[in-house]
């Protein structure tokens, strides 16, 4: 007998014919003798839902009221599941964040769970029920509600197979596994067996939208053993796991961020220090920087550009405009019509002239390219955002029309 966590996103469990296909998959594993909890997104499109109606009433709503709303959604899936699990005859109870024991932090809306207390969830299990969890959520220390940002329920279903010592944590998603591309784009996208926790981490940092990144981040914390699969077909799916005991492919997969925006600070002065003025600043209101760079200094000033996520734009453009002023710099200028492409692959370590196989494509394509950022296994190119589908089918068929990887 085993112990395992399956997390089903919201288009698994989108109307109720897909939940009582969920239903069908949590049982079948019950029955074969395991004990199972399940984690659940709210249904397909609520969430966004949910914002709009919250723009109806007040577009400027406080954070915690907005959490307080948005917890909603994964409350209505998880008691709906439980529902149809009741109607198939397996004993089952739905629980939420607090009641499963996750506190976070205080941040609402991109809280950080600090711990999982799994009480409840031990006596559940202890009386053969399955344990239906809401994801994407948890309480603070004031006891209000908080949600875990884009992606959270990944967070939740690893977190629980951490504290709980799973022997396995199943990620049910609307494709069979991790694609070497965006399949729904590349027709010719070739689904990977097995990937290691450091090249899925970083696909899913670079916009790959099967896993979340701080999901990733955990499992290999806790050397918890993922398999990405599909819901709607029974088929076996994407292990994720240590990368030594992986057989190290050149290129593993491509990603595309279109969620980015550049920002330049113009005309800083050349003098020590003041990068780390600007960034200590985006750093201290939890503004993530992705790619930088320092033009060379001339006439006393010098230029840097960097990347963040769109959501933080507006927030870092009323931070930095007051602030340019006081380090002596020129203005600040943005650009939210460009996108991120990332080549990610271990092989790249032990291949020389990846990086210049990327640009070959992209210059074949006739594809501009803004800025460059490079790690030990991945390569990202900021593009102008109209580019980016092209640049992906580009930079996919130079690594995989002639099986590179076989």
């Amino acid at each position: 007998m085993s112990l395992i966590v399956q997390k089903f996103g919201g288009s698994s469990v989108a109307n109720a014919e897909r939940v009582f296909n969920v239903a069908s998959i949590v049982t079948e594993k019950y029955r074969e003798g395991n004990d199972v909890i399940v984690v659940v997104s709210a249904q397909g499109d609520t969430t966004d839902d949910l914002i709009t109606k919250a723009n109806e009433i007040n577009p400027n709503a406080s954070k915690r009221e907005m959490d307080m709303l948005l917890t909603s959604g994964e409350q209505i899936s998880a008691s709906l599941l439980a529902m149809a699990i009741e109607k198939l005859g397996f004993p089952v109870v739905s629980l939420l964040g607090w009641q499963a024991g996750f506190y976070t932090s205080s941040a609402y809306g991109t809280a950080r769970i600090k711990r999982v207390t799994p009480d409840r969830i031990k006596k559940e299990i202890d009386k053969k029920n399955i344990v239906v969890v809401t994801g994407f959520q948890g309480v603070n220390r004031y006891d209000d509600m908080t949600t875990l940002g884009r992606g959270g329920s990944d967070t939740s279903a690893v977190a629980i197979a951490s504290v709980m010592n799973a022997d396995l944590c199943q990620i049910y998603t609307d494709v069979e596994g991790v694609y070497t591309a965006d399949p729904r784009k590349i027709k010719d996208a070739q689904k990977l067996d097995v990937i290691s926790y450091d090249e899925m981490l970083e696909l899913a940092s670079l916009g790959a939208q099967v896993l979340n990144n701080r999901s990733v981040e955990m499992a290999k914390k806790y050397n918890i053993q993922l398999e990405v699969l599909s819901s709607l077909k029974r088929a076996k799916g994407t292990i994720v796991k240590e990368a030594t005991k992986v057989e190290k492919m050149m290129i593993s997969g491509i990603a595309k961020d279109e969620r980015v925006a550049r920002i330049s600070v113009i005309g800083v002065p050349d003098r020590p220090g003041l990068a780390f003025k600007i960034f200590s600043k985006l750093a201290a209101k939890n503004i993530n920087v992705d790619i930088i760079l320092q033009s060379i200094g001339r006439n006393g000033t010098k230029d840097i550009s960097f990347t963040i996520d769109q959501d933080k734009l507006q927030e870092a453009i009323e931070l930095l405009n007051p602030y340019v002023e006081l380090i002596g710099a020129t203005s600040v200028v943005y650009d939210e019509n460009v996108a991120k492409v990332s080549a990610v692959g271990a092989g790249m370590e032990t291949h020389p002239g990846i990086a210049a196989e990327m640009f070959e494509a992209l210059y074949e394509a006739n594809i501009n390219i803004h800025m460059i950022s490079t790690s030990e296994i991945k390569i990202s190119v900021l593009i102008d955002r109209a580019d980016a589908d092209k640049a992906v089918a580009a930079v996919h068929e130079k690594f995989f029309s002639d099986s590179i990887n076989s």
